[in-house]
């Protein structure tokens, strides 16, 4: 991810300065790149070194995530974006909230799937249409890739907030934040002994009633079905965007201005764009994240009926 920062920030011309502690990525990224990595631990020593910083990213491993950004925020640094989820847990994550709030600083969460030409496609006419009816979203995660990912145990046992929580994200980004949700869970899998099967439903602040699904055990992909008065609208893949029109069963593919999704990592060059330019409007907040672990904790561990 870092690579895929640095491949941005080098088209927007903007300087940078790169910390790294692992030896063998970080001459990945020197080869890649083309920049000198500073091969040390982040510390107090270190930012002192660099000089003033106005604006980080943080891209390391899901374990050190919320103690960079505590480590910048109690040197001053303000302006932070940190990739997705913005710690290894709820505790680490709310525990980065409280120093958030004590230096009134600006930090956002890296969920890059709210900056897809697809998302802002369908965004565009959920608006036209006059808001959202219902939706469905399914959160199936690859069981057997997860597995052999070379990740720390504890790492794995938070998938659902580590990595699907992209899907909820983006479901309730479009469709309105959740004001009750009924959840169900079973089964376990040997890397997240919680669950495998996820289903619920809700209903979100403004009305609509929603529906998810996950089975970790069996097949399928990551999708969000939208319903408006006019048309279903259909991201799956979530980079595409698929229109069915009422009356019909015919499914059409829409055209989407996604040239930068196709020439960097998706979603990364607006979300970018929009931290360095102060364009926050889309960005996902820390206090936004810290109001989500419930709703996160909800779906993961299948509690019934909390009002949200």
């Amino acid at each position: 991810m870092a690579r895929e920062y640095a491949k941005i920030l080098k088209a927007l011309k903007r300087p940078f300065i790169v910390v790294g502690r692992n030896n063998p990525s970080a001459l990945e990224f020197e080869k890649e790149i083309g920049l000198p990595v500073n091969r040390d631990r982040l510390t107090k020593q270190m930012l002192k070194k660099i000089g003033k910083v106005s604006e980080a990213f943080v891209v390391t491993n899901i374990e050190e995530l919320g103690k960079v950004t505590r480590l910048l925020l109690e040197n001053n640094v303000r302006d932070i974006l940190v990739e997705k989820p913005g710690g290894l847990d709820a505790q680490d994550i709310r525990k980065t909230a409280l120093l958030v709030r004590k230096k009134k600083a600006n930090v956002y969460l890296g969920y890059n799937r709210r900056f897809y030409a697809s998302t802002e496609k369908a965004a565009e006419i959920i608006k036209k249409d006059g808001g959202v009816s219902s939706f469905t979203f399914d959160f199936t995660e690859r069981a057997d890739v997860v597995e052999k990912l070379p990740l720390l145990s504890k790492v794995k046992q938070e998938w659902f907030l580590a990595n699907s929580s992209h899907v909820a994200d983006l479901a309730f980004f479009l469709c309105g934040k959740p004001r009750i949700v009924n959840a169900r869970i079973s089964g376990k899998l040997p890397w997240h002994s919680k669950a495998a099967v996820f289903v619920g439903s809700g209903q979100t602040s403004k009305g609509a009633l929603f529906s998810y699904h996950a089975n970790w055990s069996s097949s399928g992909r990551w999708s969000i079905e939208i319903m408006t008065p006019k048309r279903k609208l259909i991201l799956r893949p979530l980079e595409k965007l698929q229109v069915q029109e009422q009356g019909t069963f015919d499914v059409t593919e829409i055209n989407i201005a996604d040239e930068l999704d196709k020439k960097f990592k998706p979603g990364l060059y607006k979300e970018v764009r929009a931290f360095l330019d102060k364009n926050t409007k889309s960005l996902a907040t820390f206090d936004e994240q810290v109001k989500s672990l419930n709703l996160y904790e909800t779906i993961s561990k299948g509690i019934k009926t909390p009002r949200l």
